[in-house]
């Protein structure tokens, strides 16, 4: 599969910088939360979502048998392993030990990403060790 160019999707990410939180929303400037951030990069880079997102919980702390997330994003864009993700790639953080990767963000270089924080919005901060190794999935956006 062809992948989206990095610099394109960078570009679409940093659009929404300062968009407020807001919990299950993707509209920029308007409101959004981790995934609402993505599915708008996805709108841009790619085109139409390819299916309605189903409601979700907001519980960082959820564990389970099955990553719901990362197999849903898995459908959609092809994962690479987190070690060699760039600029570019879609990043899923597991924020608690033993919890599902709930969290999404956008490297957009190689100690920088980019995510919808609730309380703070759409920001770009550094990739600190805290993050780095919270990362547990990467994915790159198809092309057009």
């Amino acid at each position: 599969m062809k992948t989206a160019d990095p610099t394109r999707v960078i570009a679409a990410a940093r659009s929404w910088l300062g968009t407020p939180y807001h919990d299950q929303a993707s509209l920029r400037g308007g409101g959004c939360d981790c995934l609402g951030l993505a599915r708008g990069i996805w709108r841009e880079v790619v085109g139409p979502e390819p299916f309605p997102i189903p409601p979700y919980s907001r519980d960082w702390g959820e564990t389970g048998q099955r990553e719901v997330l990362a197999d849903g994003v898995r459908q959609m864009m092809p994962e690479v392993p987190v070690q060699l993700a760039g600029s570019g790639a879609l990043i899923l953080f597991r924020m608690m030990p033993r919890a599902i990767a709930k969290h999404v963000g956008i490297l957009t270089g190689p100690d920088t990403f980019l995510h919808a924080y609730e309380r703070l919005g759409v920001i770009e901060e550094p990739l600190t060790p805290t993050w780095r190794r919270r990362i547990a999935f990467a994915f790159l956006f198809p092309a057009l």
